[in-house]
């Protein structure tokens, strides 16, 4: 055995060698086993003499030689070593070689190796075997660190598809779009959208990029390291009892004590790196560190690895970099400071290892073991964050200087409150947003990232009322539609465009009725159109997917183009319905109002399928439940001539309210109230071009007719529409929303 200047360690010679060292390290431990049954036998061939003592030895250096290329070099190494063995085993030889000539051992040497040796051995082999453990368990939690990086980095690329897929879908809806603006608005979105992920899959590439460096040249390398240090520090307590058991010879067999001389020799000659380097030497293969993660393009969106660094890219971003500045600091600190503890520790396991302090190693080293975890994780955040800023600035620079952040604070809203940025609703449990602390900026948990830092200062409640009303007006406007590029040509397109938003809840379930009140006032009235086909009846088996709807009173015929029956002229209809409270309603709501019973009201909106209609009794106005009040027929629903018929009264109503030409229904005691208050109106399209009838099913249109929707484009190309009366189906592609839907 030679002696060396400085000698190599694991994690910087086997790199990504862990498990052929972890088996290697198992095998010397679980050798201890073998070697504490040695002494153990051994302790009972004593006092057997020579004969007994000749046969163990023979025993052993069987089990030696079976064992002498896994504790020499491993169980799986890259070059074999022939018959060369390891330090170790040597002096193993020479302890054999000497239990050879030292046959007349009598008992008491043999009580002496039990209780001096073998106990100390089984007590040293044990706690070994758990602090490999530990590092077997640290090393595979880094291994699942690692992988787990690898798969969040494959998340993050498949939300970057999935990005890109939206985009794409929404390029080509603005090709086939009738509004194409409002189509070329919603890319626009979606743009932006993408490009936020994209971001972010960047910088989950370099952060990737970076924990896999950190775990091949410094995470892993540390692993192996104290891998090796436990092997050493074994043999260090190894080589101590076998020291301590040739003490006991000596003093016990002066007779053997030339033999006991040159094993004691050869156990100090014995070092603990010896072992480690001819386990290095014969293991060393060809590593490979695994290539660094590049940016990968969607396959339906090409794009390549640049940061986008348009201004709502760098609102994100400089939202992005104000976090991770804000912990970069902090982490820092920490990390230092936690160094410093380890550092302290490994010094304090050098000086207990030298002899110059009294302390339990093993203990150190467990200590020091869970110093490092602990280092470990907070240097991860450290790192994600440095990586992170360092992205983003040598993509856009500091932009958070002279930026005023908002002081954002998580909250539940339990009113229904608007997002200042998109202009949608925040409301409930599942839809937890953002408060700010001093302007009142409220936003969505998604819209968090996307907020300028443009925060005023604390305001008062005066000032957050003004700045909430102007950044609902900026938002809505963001909303609204803008009108087509110059280069596009307004030509009709003859497909189906989705121009509607899904049908309203309260008209759906409702679609089967007659409307039992007049239109909303906030609903304007279409233009009576001439040339309205006459009424008729379909049936469920001639219908192609419509729905048979009870015809409206015969008054509200003429407020639906084309809907007045033959061409008969409309009869003409007040301007308010009249009602009767046939209970007493005490409002439990804002926005509900308390009636007494047998009071007259005027209705305002009727039931549109909510179960909620809004009145007015005396001079307020408010909510009442549909089935509390009993209608009064409008003057406006008497024939105006005896040329006109009667229409049917709707036997499908599921409001409260009476059907025209029928007896007020019994009154009930405690009739249950309808919890929906939120019904959207009644959706109208307006007819862009003509289309004649091709069969029974369907309606002919003319362009400016105005229709009821009862159900909106299933995916088949025609919308149900009420005409007359009447449900039938028109081509999706030649009506539009109307805008008296809104």
């Amino acid at each position: 055995m030679v002696e060396v200047d400085a000698a190599p360690t694991f994690g910087s010679e086997l790199k990504d060698g862990f498990k052929p060292a972890n088996a290697w390290v198992a095998n010397g431990i679980a050798w201890l086993d073998d070697i504490q049954a040695f002494y153990r036998e051994r302790s009972v061939i004593e006092k057997e003499y020579s004969a007994k003592l000749s046969a163990l030895a023979k025993k052993f250096f069987e089990k030696k030689s079976r064992k002498s290329a896994s504790l020499s070099v491993g169980d799986t190494p890259t070059m074999t070593p022939g018959s060369l063995e390891s330090a170790s085993l040597t002096t193993w030889t020479t302890h054999l070689t000497t239990l050879e000539a030292r046959a007349d051992e009598h008992e008491r040497f043999g009580n002496d190796l039990v209780g001096q040796v073998a106990e100390p051995l089984k007590s040293v082999s044990t706690r070994f075997e758990e602090l490999r453990k530990r590092h077997a368990e640290y090393a595979e939690k880094l291994e699942k660190e690692r992988e787990g990086s690898y798969a969040d980095l494959r998340k993050t690329k498949a939300k970057y598809d999935a990005a890109c897929q939206e985009v794409e879908s929404k390029r080509k809806k603005t090709e086939s779009a009738f509004d194409k603006a409002k189509a070329q608005s919603a890319f626009q979105q979606t743009t932006l959208e993408m490009n936020n992920v994209k971001n972010s899959y960047l910088i989950a590439i370099n952060v990737t990029n970076k924990q896999k460096e950190k775990y091949y040249h410094e995470y892993l390398p540390e692993v192996m390291d104290s891998l090796q240090d436990l092997w050493e520090f074994r043999t260090i307590k190894l080589n101590g009892l076998w020291s301590l058991a040739a003490h006991l010879e000596a003093s016990m067999l002066q007779q053997s004590m030339g033999q006991v001389e040159r094993l004691s020799q050869e156990i100090t000659r014995n070092q603990p790196h010896l072992d480690s380097m001819m386990f290095i030497r014969h293991n060393m293969g060809g590593f490979q560190e695994p290539p660094d993660k590049v940016f990968e393009p969607s396959p339906v969106w090409h794009d390549d690895d640049s940061m986008v660094t348009d201004e709502p890219a760098k609102v994100y971003l400089r939202n992005v970099l104000n976090k991770s500045k804000s912990q970069l600091g902090e982490l820092r600190r920490e990390v230092d400071r936690k160094r410093r503890e380890v550092e302290g520790v490994k010094r304090m396991k050098q000086r207990v290892r030298d002899g110059t302090e009294k302390k339990d190693e093993v203990t150190v080293v467990s200590q020091l073991f869970l110093m490092h975890e602990d280092l470990h994780q907070v240097d991860r955040k450290r790192l994600a964050a440095e990586v992170e800023t360092s992205t983003i600035t040598s993509a856009v620079g500091d932009v958070t200087l002279g930026a005023k952040n908002h002081n954002f604070k998580s909250q539940t809203f339990k009113i229904p409150t608007n997002c200042d940025l998109c202009g949608e609703r925040i409301w409930g449990l599942s839809a937890k947003g953002f408060d700010c602390r001093d302007c009142g900026y409220t936003c969505h948990s998604k819209c968090e990232m996307k907020v300028p830092a443009e925060c005023p200062g604390e305001q008062s409640k005066e000032e957050r009322k003004k700045l909430k009303q102007e950044r609902q007006e900026a938002a809505n406007s963001l909303l609204k539609p803008v009108g087509p590029p110059d280069h596009v040509a307004e030509l009709p397109v003859l497909s189906r465009t989705n121009t509607m938003n899904s049908l309203s809840s309260g008209y759906a379930a409702s679609a089967q009725r007659s409307m039992t009140g007049p239109l909303s006032p906030t609903e304007d009235s279409p233009p009576e159109l001439p040339g309205a086909r006459p009424t008729t009846t379909i049936t469920a088996n001639t219908l192609r997917k419509n729905r048979v709807v009870a015809p409206p009173p015969a008054a509200y015929i003429s407020e639906l183009p084309g809907s007045t029956p033959d061409g008969a002229a409309a009869a003409p209809q007040t301007t308010e319905q009249k009602g009767k409270m046939l209970y007493s309603f005490t409002a439990g709501a804002d926005g509900e109002l308390s009636v007494p019973e047998g009071r007259e009201i005027t209705i305002l909106e009727p039931d549109t399928g909510s179960g909620w209609v809004k009145v007015r009794a005396g001079v307020k106005e408010g909510l009442v439940p549909a089935t509390y009040i009993q209608e009064s027929p409008p003057a406006a629903l008497v024939p105006q001539h005896t040329g006109q018929s009667a229409r049917p009264a709707s036997a499908y109503s599921n409001s409260g309210s009476s059907s025209i030409g029928t007896a007020a229904p019994a009154r009930r005691q405690g009739p249950a109230v309808a919890p929906r208050r939120g019904a959207k109106k009644l959706k109208w399209v307006e007819v862009l071009y003509e289309y004649e009838a091709q069969d029974e099913t369907e309606h002919s249109i003319a362009p400016g007719e105005r229709f009821v929707v009862v159900r909106e484009d299933q995916g088949d190309g025609w919308v149900q529409v009420e005409k007359g009366g009447v449900t039938r189906s028109v081509p999706a592609s030649y009506v539009m929303a109307s805008p008296s839907s809104d």
